[in-house]
């Protein structure tokens, strides 16, 4: 573990060229570690300060009193093959559920989204399911719709026997849903892993307990996300129970930092956050985006992967951590070769 002092200039802005050797193409386990081996990053936003460390020290770096709010939320095998009335449609992923049977759902061909899809269209599933395309979904260009599902099975049954997780191009091989799956999921409900959770074993939990690290869930159930266009994030269903809103503001009054583990936390607790910087229970759906503009006042901290250069969530990890340390933070990134996407290794954002 070695320390870096930060004293250059940075650019205006957070942009980079992400080399293709620094995309995790396979899961860590693959690559002969544990979960918690992969590399972490520790930015220190007040001293201007980075610390190459790995993930199994984080309690290390966290105080007794401290809050680490974690998602809940299990990974669908949200994927499926489909045959579509153009042939080059041939698989569909199910992004999001909404009220009435209906799914916002994402129509594939190989190698990017497909456009060109038209509503009335039917696609057909395995075991005779059927996806009937309804609408296009508001803002996405035509690359998410809103679909009915016909099945066959109960939806989990479906996708357990008919379904494997969402994959994109840099991924290599195909890995079983518990590859995509953080230890602490309990209720599934997400299209793709809210993979900043990924390195946690009991192991670390338990010694982050016994430290004194108090660990809170909540729920957010991600949809598809939007690497190709970089789209900001689309409407997601959340819930934030009663006791963890409680942990948020007793951490707080007690001079303890809420560190949220991944942007589907911070999005959550956001939500729910007043203007006095109150965290209130509540459910529901969140179209709260976090800009520099906004602000947060529910987080101090946050552990995330490493994100796609131009993508929407470095507007919340520069709303978090300032932009000097995020552009120095993935300028050393890119120079030690730390790793990119859910298989990849992590940052973590003090204050």
């Amino acid at each position: 573990m070695n320390a870096i002092a930060v004293d250059e200039p940075v650019p205006a802005r957070v942009s980079f060229e992400l080399p293709a050797e620094l995309e995790a193409s396979v899961p860590p386990e693959a690559r002969g570690l544990t979960r918690d081996a992969v590399r972490m990053m520790v930015a220190y936003k007040a001293e201007a300060r980075l610390v190459h460390s790995t993930f199994t020290d984080l309690p290390r770096f966290l105080d007794p009193g401290d809050l680490v709010v974690v998602n809940t939320s299990g990974t669908l095998a949200a994927e499926l093959d489909t045959v579509a009335p153009d042939p080059a449609a041939t698989s569909v992923h199910l992004s999001t559920q909404l009220p009435a049977g209906l799914w916002v759902v994402e129509i594939r061909r190989a190698g990017g989204p497909y456009l060109d899809a038209r509503p009335g269209w039917v696609l057909d599933l395995p075991d005779h399911g059927t996806v009937e395309i309804l609408a296009p979904y508001e803002h996405s260009n035509g690359r998410l719709w809103i679909a009915k599902l016909q099945l066959t099975q109960p939806l989990l049954t479906y996708l357990a026997v008919h379904g494997r997780p969402i994959r994109y191009g840099y991924v290599r091989g195909s890995w079983p849903i518990t590859m995509y799956q953080n230890v602490y999921a309990n209720e599934p409900g997400s299209a793709e892993m809210p993979s900043a959770g990924r390195p946690f074993t009991p192991e670390v939990i338990t010694r982050l307990v016994a430290k004194g690290v108090v660990i809170a869930p909540l729920v957010l159930h991600t949809g598809v996300s939007s690497l190709e266009a970089h789209e900001p994030p689309y409407a997601e269903r959340y819930r934030v129970e009663p006791q963890t809103a409680h942990l948020v503001n007793d951490t707080h009054r007690r001079g303890g930092r809420v560190i949220a583990v991944g942007t589907t936390v911070v999005r959550a607790l956001e939500t729910v956050t007043d203007e006095r910087g109150h965290v209130h229970p509540g459910e529901g759906w969140t179209e709260t985006v976090i800009t520099p503009e906004r602000g947060v006042r529910a987080v101090d901290g946050m552990l995330t992967g490493w994100h796609e250069p131009e993508a929407s969530h470095l507007d919340m990890l520069e709303t978090i951590a300032g932009r000097d340390l995020v552009e120095i933070s993935y300028r050393a990134a890119l120079a030690e070769g730390y790793l990119w996407h859910e298989f990849g290794d992590v940052h973590l954002i003090l204050p």
